[in-house]
């Protein structure tokens, strides 16, 4: 965000509770803060910077719960310090493009997993504790030497160990010493040269995922070595399967191809936790952008079944829905690729424009936006016939909106692949009263989240009830308005900054009544997905205009079957 000047730690000590600190991709400049004062931190991001100056020994001293730290691309000066040695749950440690200067510090933490300290002024051995990590995390230092680098000279000072001593740092080097030296390089040489011959009897192979592959997406998703989107034990026999575990899968033809090695490579950039996991923006080499969702809640459906599912999604066309392109099955876990929609999503314009410093949504583009999302469910009630609820996971964050602000939806039809488990503890659908009170979902499901959505958009109010953790009753944003405008204080309800005129008032009262028809806690009383979509197209931008903002005339409405007589809510 182009952010600069320094950080108040201060303020954020007023945050007992803050396990995540990331300010990368900034211009923020002078020394490192006193991250210490925030002593419950889990995870720190400075990188790509201005800090400078020499970090303090004990900068780090008592922060017992930080497990990564991202330092990369400042100016900092001096040692690396030593407090660093003393966390007891460090996994990642990112110290690149710095000045950094003497010995690297003996890191024996078991539970490092990622290291950097490539391109810095350090000097001296490699702790052995380090030994095992890749020389990339090394490159960029002529000073430094042994493994994984090349073997120190005997007089090369060692870099401090558990009982190290200037003392026996300053002894000359014995008899056994250079022996066990030399010993070592023949054994390395030897090393060397099996390996080129392994190589040139494999170079017709493809590209093992087992391989490190240096990617951004790769790195950012967390996708390291030893958890790599490896085959099951069942998919490495042959050349020809092992081809076939490294591409993606295309369900559309429309789309330039592209593996997943271009997509591990990408430039990527995290959007995003969601209910599921993270969401990572991937710039790939040939232009196009693309956006990748990984799920590890898809794990106990079977390869045929999943493929067959994402098949069927991938035929579905509509302008209102996000198009799936690719995906990757593998039994831990799934990749779902779609494309990247700049504007990003409704509960972004809703509730984060503000900060981003966006235009507040005006009351006509929230009646678009509405109704393209009822377009879109009614195409999915046509072409999902067979799903209970087509959507099952519909809120403002699943909701895109692209430059002429037409509303996209996302995460779909899901409801089959995940696990049971994990749907009734993390999707909308399973947040309804209907399972709440009945322990069951009905054709009438995705009309109680349509109309919790429309609540949202016309107040401004995020649903609390949607949170991870949330209940269902605790906090409801329908039991809210509805209390409200029971006590004939309508007008208090509606988002002050949505520009409001008295002559949309009528209408948007009616939208409002929709609202809470659509999200009745009794399925009976509730409208259905037919007379939700009649009712919503009935309001128009002012009082007694013509609707010049419709997306769904009826003619559409009963060519996507929705309004048909054989359309069944059972």
């Amino acid at each position: 965000m182009g952010l600069k000047g320094t950080l108040d730690v201060d303020s954020l000590k007023q945050l007992p509770v803050l396990r995540t600190l990331s300010f990368m991709n900034n211009n923020f400049e002078g020394p490192l803060p006193e991250l210490k004062k925030l002593g419950a931190l889990k995870s720190v991001y400075l990188s790509n910077n201005h800090f400078s100056g020499v970090i303090a020994k004990d900068a780090f001293a008592g922060m017992l719960s930080l497990k990564k730290l991202y330092l990369a691309q400042n100016a900092f000066t001096g040692a690396i310090p030593a407090s660093l040695t003393t966390l007891p749950k460090l996994m990642e440690l990112r110290l690149e493009d710095n000045q950094f200067g003497g010995q690297i510090p003996n890191f024996q933490q078991k539970e490092l997993q990622v290291f950097n300290v490539s391109n810095n002024a350090l000097e001296g051995s490699i702790p052995a504790g380090l030994s095992n990590f890749n020389a990339n995390s090394f490159a960029g230092i002529n000073g430094l030497c042994g493994k994984p680098l090349k073997a120190c000279d005997p007089s090369t000072p060692v870099s401090p160990g558990p009982s190290s001593t200037s003392t026996t740092s300053s002894k000359r080097p014995s008899i056994l010493t250079i022996v066990v030296v030399a010993i070592v390089g023949l054994v390395a040489l030897l090393a060397l040269i099996g390996a080129i011959c392994i190589l040139c009897r494999r170079n017709r192979e493809p590209l093992s995922l087992e391989a490190p592959l240096p990617s951004n997406l790769q790195r950012k998703a967390g996708i390291k070595e030893s958890n790599k989107l490896p085959q099951g034990s069942h998919e490495n026999s042959g050349n020809n399967k092992k081809s076939e575990n490294m591409k993606l899968s295309f369900v559309r033809d429309d789309r330039e191809k592209f593996d997943l090695q271009d997509l591990l490579k990408a430039s990527a950039e995290i959007l995003g936790s969601g209910s599921f996991g993270s969401s990572y923006k991937a710039a790939l080499m040939n232009g196009q952008t693309m956006v990748v969702k990984r799920f590890k809640q898809m794990n106990n459906v079977g390869r045929e079944e999943f493929q067959e599912h994402m098949r069927r999604l991938g035929r579905l066309r509509h302008p209102n829905l996000l198009p799936l392109v690719s995906y990757y099955y593998r039994k831990e876990e799934k990749l779902l690729v779609s494309d990247y929609v700049e504007r990003g999503s409704l509960a972004v314009h809703l509730h984060g424009h503000q900060g981003l410093g966006l235009p507040s949504l005006d009351w006509p583009t929230r009646l678009k936006v509405i109704k393209g999302v009822t377009k879109g469910l009614a195409y999915l009630y046509k072409e999902l016939p067979s799903l209970i609820a087509p959507h099952g996971h519909l809120k403002s964050s699943n909701v895109l909106v692209n430059e002429s602000y037409e509303p996209l939806l996302t995460d779909y039809g899901l409801i089959p692949v995940v696990n049971q488990e994990s749907a009734q503890e993390l999707m909308v659908a399973y947040k309804s009263p209907e399972y709440l009170q009945q322990g069951r979902i009905t054709k009438k499901t995705d009309v109680w989240g349509l109309g919790i959505l429309i609540l949202e958009i016309l107040t401004g109010k995020f649903p609390a009830n949607f949170l991870q953790h949330g209940k269902g009753s605790e906090e409801d944003l329908a039991i809210w308005v509805s209390s409200v405008v029971g006590q004939e204080v309508t007008n208090e309800v509606f988002d002050n900054e949505m520009a409001t005129t008295k002559n949309n008032e009528g209408e948007l009262r009616k939208l409002l009544t929709i609202g809470l028809a659509c999200c009745e806690g009794d399925v009976e009383k509730r409208l259905d997905m037919k007379e939700a979509i009649q009712r919503i197209e009935e309001v128009k931008e002012r009082d007694g205009d013509e609707d010049f903002t419709s997306c769904v005339s009826e003619a559409e409405i009963k060519s996507s079957g929705v309004l048909s007589d054989e359309f069944s809510y059972s």
